[in-house]
């Protein structure tokens, strides 16, 4: 296989099941997991530092300290009793870091350069593209415009999962056997909710809505 690939992997679902599912199409060799002061930070660290050695991939974490700097949310503020009780554009601003993925991909498309890796691999999917505008299919598709001229390779992204709902991604990463007792999806840390997994968050909430919809409802009592 000679297409070669960094991801960006923050432990989270749809990171993950990125990886199982470019498997086929190129080599990842480099996982970059950025650290900007979020609550679960040092656990979404160990669960993307699990997910690298499980696959045999290089893994890095990039500091961004400014980013909490700038940032006044659920994601880096002590939140943890805030629970949402619906997924809406009201839900996305709670959690809201200023250009985060449009950050997140200049970084590793500089590694790609550097590299000469020929995709970068992202997490962005159908369900959070409804809320979240840098996970639609226009943002990716001006991102790869961007890249024409801001690098000598003209790394690609690739977004293996941008056509699926949140349960799709389950019963994906089901058939990929992908580890899921490694994810770490919840945006509050243990230490601050008493659990891996809080059930109250943005990300336990899609997680848990994803689940029951799924193939393997059983797979709540993994997580929840």
């Amino acid at each position: 296989m000679s297409k070669k690939g960094v991801v960006l992997l923050s432990g989270g679902l749809d990171s993950l099941v990125s990886i199982a599912a470019t498997g086929d199409f190129c080599n990842v060799e480099l996982a970059l997991t950025f650290d900007y002061s979020q609550r679960a930070v040092e656990e979404e660290i160990e669960a993307s530092s699990k997910i690298a050695d499980f696959y045999g991939i290089e893994h890095k974490v990039v500091k961004l300290p400014f980013l909490s700097e700038i940032t006044n949310n659920a994601l880096v503020d002590d939140c943890a009793n805030l629970e949402f009780k619906t997924l809406d554009e009201n839900s996305a601003k709670a959690v809201w870091v200023p250009n985060r993925n449009g950050l997140f991909l200049n970084i590793a498309a500089s590694f790609a350069d550097a590299k000469k890796y020929d995709y970068i691999i992202i997490g962005a999917n159908k369900e959070e593209a409804g809320t979240f505008p840098d996970n639609s299919e226009e943002f990716l598709l001006r991102a790869d415009e961007f890249f024409k001229f801001s690098t000598m390779v003209q790394p690609k992204i690739l977004a293996p999962l941008k056509n699926l709902e949140k349960y799709e991604i389950i019963n994906l990463a089901i058939e990929k056997s992908v580890p899921l007792e490694f994810l770490k999806s919840c945006y509050n840390s243990k230490e601050i909710s008493g659990k891996k997994h809080c059930g109250k968050c943005e990300s336990c909430k899609r997680l848990h809505n994803a689940i029951l919809k799924s193939v393997n409802k059983d797979l709540l009592k993994l997580f929840f």
